[in-house]
C-alpha cells in the first residue's frame, strides 16, 4: 500500500495539469463559477479529516467530487495525499470520470492513475456486495446531485446506505447544494412505480440535499427491512436553499450548465417519448424536437459525441422543435413543454413509450395528457400529496 502511495504523488504531479481540464473545457462548454462564500462538506476539512485518520476507507465518488478550497483537486487525490487509506471507490452512473452516456455499462476496474479498485454501482450491481465491503470501516458519499427524484445519484446513495446497514458499517455523507433546492413541485412517486429512476415517494423535484434525502430514507424505513444507516452528515457551510448555486463540475455528460440543469426537471419527461432532448448536441437539456417540420421552426441534427452521446435518439436525423437556450436561470418544472409536444404530435397513446410511467412515478399524468386536461387540471392532481411531502420533510430539513 505504501508504495501504491508514493506512485500514486508521482503520477499525481505528472498528470494534474491534465486531470484538472474538466469535460465541460473539452466541449466548448463553460459553467459559471460557484459563489466563492458558498462550502460544500468536501471543503470543510476541519470537520471531518481527522476522524479519517487510522480506518480503512471506501468512496463513493465521481468527477464532481472536488475541494474548490483545493485548487480542485479530486477527493480521492487529496485524501491519499494526506495519507488516508483509501481501499477503492465505488462508482455510479456515468462512471469515476463522468464521461459514460445515460444508460451505458460501467465495468469494474483498476483506475489508472490512482491504482484503486473500481467498483461499479451501476448496471446488474447496483448495491455493493457484503463481499465488496469487507474489511472498510468507513464509508463516504460524496455525489453532487441536482435534486431530481429520476437522478440516480440517490438511487445510489440508497443502495449503500441499506449494504452499509445491513454490514454495520458507518457511513459519511459530504453535503453538498442542491441547484433546484429553491422550490418542490411535480407528481409523488405511487406504491408499485418504484424504479432505479424512482425509488422514494418523494415528488419530481425535492428539494432536498443528499444529506437532509438520506436522513429521511433512514426516518422513514424506506431501506429494506427498515434497517437503519449509522449515518453522519458534514454540512455545506454558508448556504441556504433560496441561493442560486453554479456547478463547477457538469454532474453528468448531458448537464453541461446551469440552464439545463434548471431544465432538466421539465425536460426530462421527453425521455419517455420519441422526442429528442438534444443528446448528440452540445446543449442537451436546452432544446427538444422531433424529425418532422410540424414540431417547431428551430432545427438541431443529433450526432455523435464521444464523452456526451454516443448513440442519441434521432442520430443523424434533422429534428425540428424548440430552442429554450434564452429562458431564464430561475425557470421551475414545467408541463408546457410536454403538453405542446404532445398535442403537435397527434399520436395519442403511442406518444408515450414504457419508460413515462417510471419518470412520472405514476400513470396518473400519463391518463391525464391522455384525458386532454390542462396544466393547471393536472397539477390539482398532485397538490394535496405536495403539501403532505412538504410537511414530512421539515423534520429533516438541515438549511
Amino acid at each position: 500500500m505504501k508504495q501504491m502511495k508514493i506512485a500514486f504523488l508521482l503520477t499525481f504531479l505528472l498528470q494534474s495539469l491534465a486531470f484538472c481540464q474538466s469535460p465541460q473545457t473539452k466541449t466548448g462548454l463553460v459553467l459559471q463559477k460557484v459563489n466563492s462564500q458558498i462550502l460544500p462538506a468536501a471543503d470543510r476539512l476541519e470537520e471531518y479529516l481527522e476522524q479519517l485518520q487510522g480506518k480503512k476507507i471506501g468512496l463513493v465518488v465521481n468527477q464532481t467530487s472536488i475541494l474548490s478550497t483545493k485548487n480542485n483537486i479530486h477527493l480521492v487525490d487529496f485524501l491519499m495525499m494526506e495519507g488516508i487509506d483509501v481501499v477503492k471507490v465505488f462508482v455510479p452512473e456515468h462512471g469515476f470520470r463522468g464521461d459514460a452516456d445515460a444508460g451505458e455499462a460501467v465495468n469494474n476496474e483498476i483506475d489508472s492513475r490512482s491504482g484503486l479498485p473500481l467498483v461499479s454501482l451501476y448496471g446488474n450491481n447496483k448495491k455493493p456486495s457484503p463481499e465488496s465491503l469487507k474489511g472498510l470501516d468507513l464509508i463516504i458519499y460524496d455525489l453532487q446531485d441536482v435534486g431530481l427524484r429520476f437522478y440516480t445519484y440517490i438511487s445510489t446513495m440508497h443502495y449503500v446506505m441499506e449494504s452499509a446497514a445491513e454490514n454495520k458499517i458507518p457511513m459519511l455523507i459530504l453535503d453538498r447544494p442542491n441547484p433546484n433546492g429553491d422550490y418542490i413541485d411535480g407528481p409523488v412517486l405511487k406504491k408499485g412505480f418504484e424504479s432505479f429512476v424512482g425509488m422514494h415517494p418523494i415528488p419530481v423535484v425535492h428539494g432536498l440535499t443528499v444529506g437532509e434525502l438520506a436522513n429521511m430514507i433512514n426516518g422513514e424505513g424506506w431501506l429494506k427491512n427498515k434497517v437503519k444507516t449509522e449515518l453522519e452528515i458534514i454540512k455545506i457551510e454558508n448556504w441556504s436553499r433560496e441561493m442560486a448555486y453554479s456547478l463547477p463540475v457538469k454532474p453528468s455528460p448531458n448537464l453541461p450548465n446551469d440552464l439545463s440543469i434548471r431544465l432538466y426537471p421539465s425536460l426530462c419527461f421527453f425521455e419517455g417519448t420519441d422526442i429528442s432532448v438534444g443528446r448528440g448536441t452540445y446543449f442537451p437539456f436546452q432544446v427538444y424536437g422531433f424529425p418532422d417540420a410540424k414540431y417547431g421552426e428551430f432545427s438541431f441534427k443529433p450526432v455523435s459525441i464521444d464523452g456526451m452521446s454516443k448513440n442519441p435518439p434521432h442520430q443523424n436525423k434533422l429534428c425540428y422543435g424548440r430552442d429554450l437556450r434564452s429562458v431564464p436561470l430561475t425557470h421551475r418544472f414545467t408541463l408546457e413543454y410536454l403538453l405542446e409536444a404532445y398535442q403537435t404530435s397527434g399520436k395519442k397513446e403511442k406518444f408515450f413509450n414504457n419508460f413515462f410511467d417510471k419518470l412520472a412515478g405514476t400513470d396518473q399524468l400519463r391518463k391525464d395528457i391522455l384525458a386532454g386536461k390542462t396544466e393547471l387540471e393536472i397539477r390539482a392532481t398532485w397538490q394535496a400529496d405536495l403539501e403532505k411531502f412538504k410537511e414530512l420533510s421539515k423534520a429533516y430539513l438541515l438549511y
